[in-house]
């Protein structure tokens, strides 16, 4: 009687760890699940920025080719277009947010 009653309690202490154990798994995978979903959010907005750093350096370029070679309207007509782009990604940008 007394083995069964000295296994019953090992067993019930290991079945007690296991609970303990389940839940502590569970609160530590719902902070990495809310860690990943922050991370996320922030490459999400540090693409938009470099896509937009990458739009106003070709504007930059642009316009020093504008200044080197006179007015041309075809580099104008670029410049205009990635200013919409750009307009395009900051109005996203701030949907996001």
């Amino acid at each position: 009687m007394f083995d069964f009653e000295t296994t019953l309690s090992g067993i019930e202490f290991k079945v007690r760890q296991l609970i303990d154990e389940n839940s502590r798994l569970k609160t530590e995978a719902l902070e990495l699940t809310e860690k990943i979903e922050e991370l996320t959010e922030i490459i999400n907005s540090q693409k938009n920025t470099i896509n937009n750093l990458t739009e106003e350096t070709q504007i930059i370029k642009l316009r020093n080719t504008l200044v080197q070679k006179g007015d041309s309207a075809e580099i104008k007509l670029k410049i205009n277009q990635l200013i919409r782009n750009i307009d395009k990604s900051l109005l996203l940008l701030t949907h996001v947010d």
